[in-house]
């Protein structure tokens, strides 16, 4: 099978404060987020762009099917100021915690840091430079 476009259609990332959450990420990734209510899921999405490559994704709540973890899959968000250094510098005051500093993950691939969210989620940051 040829694949012709990114296998990642949507992400989300389970939250137990949705205003905490949504304070927090707004902060380190300097945008806003969009919140829905949709039945008996509050939802906070990402800025994301229709047609262009990457894909969209949300924080949501909802207690019985949501539960953050540090143990599960790993998000990686692109560091739209250029350097996750910016972004990775926000977490802590912020209320979360580095786990990984920046670092090369080889030459011609960039780097990542790594950090813990308020709700408990591991999340990575990657830049090229």
């Amino acid at each position: 099978m040829n694949v012709d476009h990114n296998v990642v259609g949507w992400f989300e990332i389970p939250v137990t404060d949705m205003k905490r959450a949504s304070a927090f990420y707004e902060a380190v990734m300097g945008y806003k987020l969009d919140h829905q209510q949709m039945g008996d899921l509050e939802m906070a999405w990402f800025p994301w762009v229709e047609k262009s490559i990457g894909s969209g994704g949300s924080l949501v709540c909802h207690k019985e099917f949501y539960k953050p973890s540090s143990e599960g899959a790993l998000v990686y968000f692109t560091a739209f100021s250029g350097d996750l250094a910016n972004e990775l510098s926000r977490v802590e005051p912020n209320g979360g915690k580095v786990l990984q500093p920046k670092r090369l993950i080889a030459e011609g691939y960039g780097y990542m840091g790594v950090f813990l969210d308020t709700e408990g989620n591991r999340v990575a940051l990657h830049s090229r430079e």
